[in-house]
């Protein structure tokens, strides 16, 4: 029987940035957005608010939707077939230059799985291949090309 994941990332911008997420999932070293699954019973915006305020500390507010996936993608963490779906709003925090970041990629104050820091990624300079999962690429490059003359 085919299941489903739905996922839901939030994309925050300040100064020409874009906020990314460097974790550490099943091994593997993965720069993603913020956000993660979707659970029983929330809506999506409710899994949005609940996974910033788990992974950064922070309340999100003013969410605005930006892009669901529009095409087929398989789990890239699941060996059993699971296609994933996400969804992506824009949003803000009250404070994004007080947020706990660092300079450089995979910096973390305790490495090891389920690690996780983050960062801002200027847009000014980015590529779709500076995130390692699909759809997000997909994402960075709508945001890349709104953000770029």
């Amino acid at each position: 029987m085919a299941r489903f994941t739905i996922r839901v990332y939030g994309l925050l911008l300040h100064e020409g940035s874009v906020l990314v997420a460097d974790e550490i999932i099943k091994g593997q070293r993965i720069t993603k957005f913020p956000g993660g699954g979707l659970e029983y019973g929330e809506g999506l915006k409710d899994a949005l608010v609940r996974e910033i305020r788990e992974e950064i500390g922070v309340m999100a507010f003013d969410l605005a939707h930006y892009y669901t996936t529009d095409f087929f993608q398989r789990s890239t963490f699941h060996q059993e077939e699971i296609q994933v779906i996400s969804v992506y709003y824009r949003f803000y925090v009250a404070a994004p230059e007080a947020l706990p970041v660092a300079q450089e990629p995979f910096t973390f104050q305790n490495p090891g799985e389920g690690a996780e820091a983050f960062r801002w990624l200027p847009l000014q300079s980015a590529r779709a291949e500076d995130v390692s999962l699909p759809i997000d690429r997909v994402v960075l490059t709508k945001l890349l090309e709104a953000a770029r003359p």
